[in-house]
């Protein structure tokens, strides 16, 4: 699994306009001058976050984006899902048949179990965190602990 650029990219432009201070709103040169885009790809972005109604945007002379709520109200996983949908969608496994047609493995896959339980616990991760506290500062990423990994005994020692 990996994030793809989509995503990085478009939560970092969400951030910058959750940076935004002053009544002036984020005009799409700023964005892709701030995060090194191009114009047109941050278009793209701001245009997928303002369709799921993260953002607002504003014609014309002084216009360009806003946080559509307050940025306590948004959290990262709401971003990750308006700018790629879910990391493990149901159609997953049906592009993962091998040399057949169907999977093999169509019923009862322990695999789906296992991305399912991934997607889940990345999931509260990012929905624990919300824009607000990402564009204060990387102090959150601190704050937020996984699970301490305890190593399994050899079973052959």
């Amino acid at each position: 699994m990996q994030l793809l650029a989509q995503e990085e990219y478009g939560l970092r432009c969400l951030l910058q306009v959750a940076r935004q201070r002053g009544p002036d709103p984020l005009t799409i040169p700023e964005i892709a001058e701030r995060e090194g885009l191009s114009p047109e790809y941050a278009a793209k972005l701001m245009r997928a976050l303002r369709q799921t109604e993260l953002v607002v945007s504003t014609r014309g002379a002084g216009g360009g984006y806003r946080l559509a709520r307050p940025a306590h109200e948004i959290t990262a996983w709401q971003a990750i899902q308006a700018l790629g949908g879910s990391l493990f969608p149901a159609e997953f496994c049906d592009s993962h048949p091998g040399l057949r047609h169907d999977c093999v493995h169509s019923t009862g896959c322990s695999l789906r179990g296992l991305w399912g339980s991934v997607e889940s616990a990345i999931r509260s991760v990012l929905e624990a965190v919300t824009i607000a506290e990402l564009a204060r500062d990387d102090s959150v990423l601190h704050a937020i602990e996984a699970p301490p990994h305890e190593p399994k005994a050899n079973a052959a020692r």
